[in-house]
């Protein structure tokens, strides 16, 4: 996994929100497939991804990372 995504993950993982943390987690052991991930990431840009928060940006950039790992 490339670090700068793994970073990301990592941020999401500890943010506390449901509905990316547990998945972020998830996804980081091994658990989570990137179609889940990817499902989550793209349910918080579209209810968070421009409140001005750390993670707007973080967001966008997670999904082009894991797109261009398929």
């Amino acid at each position: 996994m490339n670090e700068e995504l793994k970073s990301i993950l990592e941020k999401f993982a500890e943010s506390g929100w449901d509905l990316i943390d547990n998945v972020s987690k998830e996804y980081l052991q091994g658990g989570s497939t990137s179609e889940e991930l990817i499902k989550a990431i793209k349910l918080a840009d579209e209810q968070c991804g421009s409140c001005g928060c750390e993670f707007d940006p973080l967001y966008k950039r997670a999904l082009l990372l894991l797109n261009a790992k398929k």
